[in-house]
């Protein structure tokens, strides 16, 4: 405008001139017209680009920015050591500070819900937040579900949920089937080992600080047995012989093993005895053996049989209500949660223990050490409608028995793949696919051919004394609220018939005895067996077992009178479950 204004103002000047102009003049005149005019288009340009690169650049979306903000919400820790006092005393202030957020936190929640400060794509996620801390139970359960089912949030929103759940939602994400595993937060940092320390001597000054008291003679043998062969290994790093002052044949059948893990192992196995016994698992926990469980369980990735006993004594810890915040806080539910995600059957198995002795939401049941949950693994609205009861014989297993066939590695591997054709444990691949509404429980007890291979030497269990254990477990387990029926092999069918009988005697388990629908028995020697006659008859050679020596043939336990068979018949309304 400035410029159009300037031009008519010198055009009118030239044009109302009287005098003549001078033609050098006149060329001035246009000469500074053009200067201006250069200068004012110049300027003006410049102006333009500015404006339009400013208003570019403020409508572009920092997603650097938008990520920090969302950042805002999270709360983060500086890792650091508790070696000292100062260090111990600032993480004494910490959580002092985090209570407090805590309690704030959970204002919200109790107030009415506002949207004014959330985005619309958030709401959801807040939301489901706020109906899992409903105290309405089938609004937790749901909300639990819904986040489950959930597979299109970003990663923030995942962490939200990870550090704004308690831990009853986590232990239920953590038994969904369908759950991320972005919901879990890493464990916490693990302190640091003592110097000039291992974790072998840590773990064995964890078995040395459990009472004495309350012990059966095999867990004394154990703990013995443990500390013993870990003073060698110690001794043998200092630069002794550890091959040396062994315990006979338990030691001996070692040799070939890594000589860490096999003391690791002895360890855990008497701790694993130690943690049937609930004053010794607030023990376990008080010396820092949540921790140490952990270190060991991350170190040994690729031993199976580590882990598997690590996870026992995680499960006998979580029988214990009171012990349920430590073990959550520890970290221990996202480890187990990784292992559902297993495609080995034993690793799942166990952790699905663990993950139902913590879940006292939807699960009232208590499943002790050898009493395994091969369906459902996870929550589940189908209703239960009976159990089914797998009970191994000698020398078998919860898993193994139960496995389709002994194949050559190369077919395995490619059986792996097609679990229809090939399965490691048919009741869970293919019983449970085929009737999803029963309960699949599979047990676990030791046995040995020989007291040559006895792993607790002082053990004299007899088929008796077995039958009442696994009855006294069976019924913590929820066995006989429901229909039921054994599935039982070699000389698990003996202790199903035992069992029943004791159950018969004691009125606490007479639903024992009136929801007992069936028994399969498969090989199971109800006279006696004549291989467990020849080896009686040679046992100066042989030292049978007490198991073996009680299926002989003759023995007053397999006489008709004492182990007869028991005749089991439907009632109209359950012959509808069981055509």
């Amino acid at each position: 405008m400035s410029l159009a204004a300037y031009c008519v103002i010198c055009c009118r000047r030239i044009g109302t001139s009287t005098p003549p102009p001078k033609r050098d003049t006149y060329w001035r005149e246009i000469r500074n017209i053009i200067k201006f005019t250069g200068s004012l288009l110049l300027g003006g340009s410049l102006f333009l680009t500015y404006e339009v690169l400013a208003l570019k650049k403020s409508l572009t979306l920092d997603t650097q920015v938008v990520e920090r903000e969302k950042m805002k919400s999270y709360i983060y820790l500086h890792t650091v050591s508790l070696d000292n006092r100062e260090n111990h005393e600032l993480h004494k202030a910490v959580r002092k500070v985090l209570a407090t957020s805590a309690k704030i936190l959970r204002n919200p929640f109790a107030a009415p819900f506002s949207t004014v400060d959330i985005e619309d794509h958030e709401c959801a996620l807040w939301l489901l937040l706020r109906k899992s801390r409903s105290g309405d139970k089938t609004e937790q359960l749901e909300a639990v579900q819904e986040m489950s089912e959930t597979h299109h949030w970003h990663d923030y929103q995942y962490r939200i949920i990870a550090q704004a759940c308690d831990p009853r939602v986590l232990i239920g994400l953590a038994r969904s089937k369908e759950s991320d595993l972005r919901f879990f937060l890493p464990p916490p940092p693990l302190p640091s080992l003592k110097e000039d320390s291992s974790i072998e001597e840590e773990l064995r000054q964890l078995l040395a600080s459990l009472p004495q008291t309350e012990l059966d003679e095999c867990t004394q043998y154990f703990t013995s047995l443990a500390l013993n062969e870990s003073s060698q290994s110690l001794a043998a790093q200092k630069g002794g012989l550890w091959c040396f002052g062994g315990n006979g044949l338990p030691y001996a059948e070692s040799f070939g093993e890594v000589p860490s893990a096999t003391v690791e192992m002895f360890c855990l196995e008497a701790i694993v005895k130690h943690s049937e016994i609930s004053t010794h698992c607030d023990k376990i926990k008080a010396n820092g053996g949540l921790q140490l469980l952990q270190r060991l369980y991350q170190f040994h990735k690729d031993c199976p049989k580590v882990q598997r006993n690590i996870m026992r004594i995680i499960g006998n810890m979580a029988l214990n209500e009171h012990l349920h915040s430590p073990i959550v806080r520890s970290g221990w539910v996202s480890i187990v949660a990784e292992a559902m995600k297993s495609h080995h059957i034993m690793k799942v198995s166990h952790a699905a223990r663990i993950l139902a002795n913590l879940d006292r939401e939807t699960v009232q049941e208590k499943y002790q050490d050898g009493v395994y949950v091969l369906h459902p693994q996870h929550r589940t609205s189908q209703p239960i409608r009976a159990d089914v009861l797998f009970i191994h014989g000698l020398m078998g297993a919860a898993f193994k028995t139960w496995r389709q066939q002994d194949s050559e590695q190369v077919v395995i591997e490619k059986a792996l793949e097609d679990e229809d054709r090939y399965t490691t444990c048919w009741p869970k691949t293919w019983l449970a696919r085929d009737c999803p509404a029963l309960r699949i429980i599979s047990v676990e007890y030791d046995t040995t051919l020989s007291d040559w291979r006895a792993r607790c030497p002082m053990e004299r269990k007899s088929i008796a004394f077995r039958s009442n254990e696994l009855l006294r477990k069976l019924r913590a387990a929820g066995v006989g609220d429901r229909p039921m029926i054994w599935i039982s092999h070699s000389m698990g069918g003996l202790l199903v018939k035992k069992m029943l009988l004791e159950a018969s005697k004691k009125p606490e388990m007479s639903t024992v005895i009136n929801n007992t629908r069936g028994i399969i028995f498969y090989s199971v020697p109800h006279h006696g067996s004549h291989l467990a006659e020849y080896s009686v008859n040679i046992r100066y050679l042989l030292f049978p077992s007490l198991e073996v020596k009680e299926l002989s043939k003759g023995n007053t336990f397999c006489h008709k009178g004492n182990g007869g068979c028991i005749n089991i018949s439907y009632t109209e309304k359950e012959k509808k479950f069981f055509p």
